[in-house]
């Protein structure tokens, strides 16, 4: 009796997939079995790299945002991440939500009160007054969660989304290295460059979700829900969420990790505005205020900083703004993945503006909010007794709501909203994972995604029992150093691609273009004072575009060149097409086209007379999306030396050698 075994599909790519595994297990069985030994090695090698190399943090950060603000204000900043005409796929509001909900995620529930209050009451600062000490905690806090940690995931986001939606490249790590590795990127250089962007997003939501869990437990203790936070009532938190976060990542992003943000956003709206309301409001906005020009006053002093010269305060610096600057770029891969992922059609400019300014402003006025209301009530009311649980960052947020009218209320709301932060930040991290270790297959089974979330909720589990997070948070932050150098090398990238592109849009016609001589003026002024319906468009284009085309194709084929002429209807087009195998093809279309009629023109009687509110017009079209143009007036013969114009300048531009990659379709079938 024969066994049929029935193969199993995936989609997962065995030169990322397998040493990744192999990679991640090794270092999570490490952890979890000699967890001391493990976090002292990684801590050393964490602390050499801190206090030596600290400052390729500091100039790395400080590069990404002055690069950044230079693309936004750039004659760059008008490229479209994808095709010229493409558009945004998601409204507004579910952008910003989803790259807010993923970029910051539970830690903004975590470190709110709790960051604020340990640089209030570290020992460091006992020599400032307490006013002083509680400028100098909000002006921290907003370094640490302002626009640097937000340049640095614009950065390879920026990077990603260019690459994948502009050149049709895979959405991955590698394809940020095109203009640098170009074909190598599909071999073991590609592969390498995914590994280490697969290991470093899983070792972050690993340990961002542990300590997620762990602060859910204390919420849930201290309103008496669940005993005590132990690992059995962990285990069960982490395989309820981590189930949820499965179906919502199976869902997919249209609406599993949409719907998600935009409920959270609303949520954390909400409570910010409660919190404002309860708390002391004057002083909060006055203090809002204050921080913010504080904040702009010492921008360059903060950016610049390494304190060389306050030994004092040298291992404050490497604790917080140096770890955080090693977090925030360990989790750019994860993070820079997925808001390159939602923002095709967005400009560069747009998608610089709103990665940089909002989420920070958000930011602002959120630890401004919490933070200040924490150290007011510190002073005024709880005689330090906030400051004493600084150091307890799991259970001072629901502490903080303690000295606040509904405190019952506020807790239960907290930790819903740190819930779906938990599912948003897993599932997004899931369907990123797996998009690596697939190099960005459209679709994929849903075991892989089953498999994704299985693994995340087993390693977080093992290392939570054994005490192996901080080991593996120590080897997160480490991982930061090599790709801090890949993110300068993705700029330098970025940098000959733009020049490129620019380049190629701002290509003008030959020297040798005749303008049009003013051959039978009369007939072409009757055409410019009618305006003409569908009808007559679509008998444009049927007739004389039809009919110039046709001569093309016939000359085109006696110089030896395939020309195809395809048509299509809803609305009328028709295009002139030449096939290439290595460069994308040459394409002159015209369709019919439609723009509103502005009231003035419907009134006015020293104008032609105009019955319909649209007037449709035969409108040109390119194969690489340029914008087209009104070609009414022009007469077959016209039409004709406009397609050989175009075809003249396509010529030149696929005749420089630096406008390869730009104009490249062999990229993509070397990366499938």
């Amino acid at each position: 009796m024969m066994i049929k075994f029935t193969k199993i599909r995936t989609t997962l790519s065995k030169g990322v997939t397998l040493p990744s595994l192999i990679f991640i297990l090794g270092i999570c069985l490490l952890s979890a079995a000699f967890p001391v030994l493990t976090e002292n090695l990684l801590n050393t090698v964490k602390s050499f790299i801190f206090i030596n190399l600290n400052w390729v943090y500091v100039w790395s950060v400080t590069i990404f945002v002055l690069f950044l603000i230079y693309l936004m204000f750039s004659k760059y900043g008008d490229i479209k991440l994808g095709d010229n005409d493409s558009k945004p796929q998601y409204s507004f509001f579910s952008w910003v939500s989803m790259l807010f909900a993923a970029g910051m995620g539970i830690g903004l529930m975590y470190f709110s009160v709790a960051e604020p209050m340990q640089h209030y009451s570290d020992p460091v600062f006992d020599g400032n007054t307490l006013i002083n000490r509680a400028k100098n905690a909000q002006l921290y806090t907003f370094f640490h969660w302002g626009i640097h940690a937000w340049a640095i995931y614009g950065m390879v986001g920026l990077s990603l989304a260019y690459f994948a939606h502009r050149y049709r490249l895979p959405l991955s790590l590698r394809s940020g290295f095109y203009p640098l590795l170009k074909d190598k990127i599909s071999g073991r250089w590609g592969n390498a460059i995914d590994v280490f962007a697969l290991c470093s997003t899983f070792f972050g939501i690993t340990t961002t979700l542990g300590f997620g869990v762990v602060q859910i437990a204390s919420g849930l203790e201290t309103l008496h829900i669940i005993p005590e936070s132990s690992f059995t009532y962990q285990v069960i938190i982490v395989v309820v969420l981590v189930s949820l976060s499965i179906f919502s990542a199976v869902s997919g992003v249209d609406k599993g990790v949409r719907i998600l943000s935009n409920i959270n956003v609303a949520g954390v709206i909400l409570l910010l505005l409660a919190v404002l309301a309860l708390g002391p409001t004057v002083y909060l906005i006055g203090s809002f205020t204050e921080g913010l020009g504080n904040y702009f006053n010492n921008f360059f002093n903060l950016t610049f900083g390494t304190h060389v010269y306050e030994e004092e305060t040298l291992p404050w610096f490497y604790n917080w703004t140096i770890l955080y600057w090693a977090w925030w770029i360990s989790w750019s891969p994860y993070v820079g993945l997925f808001i390159a992922k939602i923002s095709k059609g967005r400009t560069i400019r747009e998608f610089i503006a709103a990665v940089l300014i909002l989420p920070t402003l958000f930011n602002f006025i959120w630890m401004s909010v919490f933070g200040n209301s924490a150290m007011w009530i510190d002073f005024n009311i709880a005689d330090g007794a906030l400051s004493k649980l600084a150091t307890d960052p799991d259970a001072l947020m629901f502490r903080f709501f303690e000295y606040l009218p509904l405190s019952t209320v506020f807790n239960f709301v907290v930790i819903l909203i740190i819930v779906i932060f938990f599912v948003t930040s897993a599932d997004s991290g899931i369907f990123v994972m797996n998009g690596i270790a697939t190099k960005n297959a459209k679709i994929s089974p849903k075991w892989q995604i089953v498999c994704w979330g299985v693994l995340l909720a087993t390693l977080a589990l093992l290392l939570l029992n054994a005490g192996g997070l901080q080991a593996l948070q120590s080897m997160t932050l480490i991982t930061a150093l090599p790709f801090s150098i890949i993110v300068l090398l993705f700029i330098v990238s970025l940098v000959k691609a733009l020049a490129i592109d620019r380049s190629y849009y701002e290509k003008d016609f030959s020297a040798s273009t005749v303008p049009w001589s003013g051959e039978s003026w009369k007939a072409r002024l009757k055409q410019i004072v009618s305006f003409k319906d569908s009808k007559t468009v679509d008998t444009f284009i049927q007739t004389t575009a039809k009919t110039a085309f046709d001569e093309l194709q016939a000359e085109f084929q006696a110089n030896g060149i395939e020309a195809r002429i395809n048509t299509y209807d809803d609305p009328m087009r028709i295009e002139i097409e030449i096939h290439h195998d290595v460069v994308n093809n040459f394409i002159y279309g015209i369709k019919n086209s439609a723009r509103e009629v502005s009231d003035y023109l419907l009134t006015e009687d020293n104008l032609p007379d105009i019955r319909e509110e649209e007037n449709h017009y035969p409108k040109s079209y390119f194969g690489d999306a340029r914008e087209g143009y009104d070609v009414q007036l022009f007469t077959k013969n016209e039409l004709i030396s406009d397609v050989i114009k175009h075809y003249e300048r396509f010529i030149e531009i696929i005749a420089e050698q630096r406008n390869d990659m730009f104009i490249s379709i062999n990229a993509n079938r070397r990366m499938k």
